[in-house]
């Protein structure tokens, strides 16, 4: 890190953004599995909180991996630099007053606290959601093939299959995927949101 900058602090405090916004910024990270349902519910939830005029914003690996994280691959030094800009990326969204919606894999629970250190020490939530799928049914759904690449060998270091998956031990929200739709995923995390005074 440079040594010879000095940050600047803005004339508008997050406070008065989320007065003014009437919500307070805060990030929901979902986390789980390729194929346990998180860039499902992050696109439901989206679209939930926006059609009740709530600012939100969805990252995923669409708008993150082909931008900001182009340069990193999918080895384990990467994976750990992908959710740490992830985490600083979200911050400043959250900074800005916005419900911002984070679908990753972020399989290390090492670097789940990182994101959850840097909202902590800005004074903004975080709330991790487990979104839980056993993986006899994640492989069943393989959406993109992945699973069946990875058994084949043809995908090294793959969730689930060749490298590990640490599962959150004290999660916000826990989400069974195989036990519920969308909708009343939406409905809880919603429901959290309101009841913690977010939205």
């Amino acid at each position: 890190m440079a040594t010879n900058i000095t940050f600047h602090e803005g004339s508008v405090s997050a406070a008065e953004r989320f007065e003014l916004l009437e919500q307070k910024g805060v990030t929901i990270w979902l986390t789980g599995l390729s194929g346990s349902g998180k860039s499902t519910i992050a696109c439901a939830l989206e679209q939930h909180l926006l059609h009740i005029h709530k600012f939100s914003y969805r990252l995923d690996g669409d708008n993150i991996r082909f931008g900001l994280n182009k340069d990193l691959r999918f080895d384990e030094t990467s994976r750990i630099e992908n959710i740490r800009r992830i985490g600083e990326v979200s911050k400043l969204f959250a900074d800005a007053g916005c419900v911002t919606i984070t679908a990753f894999i972020s399989p290390y629970r090492a670097d789940r606290e990182v994101a959850r250190e840097l909202h902590q020490k800005s004074n903004l939530p975080f709330v991790e959601v487990f979104v839980d799928a056993p993986l006899t049914v994640v492989e069943q759904r393989d959406p993109k093939g992945l699973y069946k690449k990875a058994r084949a060998g043809e995908i090294k270091d793959f969730t689930g299959i060749s490298a590990p998956y640490e599962a959150p031990e004290h999660p916000e929200i826990h989400i069974k995927t195989d036990q519920c739709e969308v909708k009343e995923v939406v409905e809880i995390i919603a429901r959290y949101l309101d009841t913690h005074n977010y939205i």
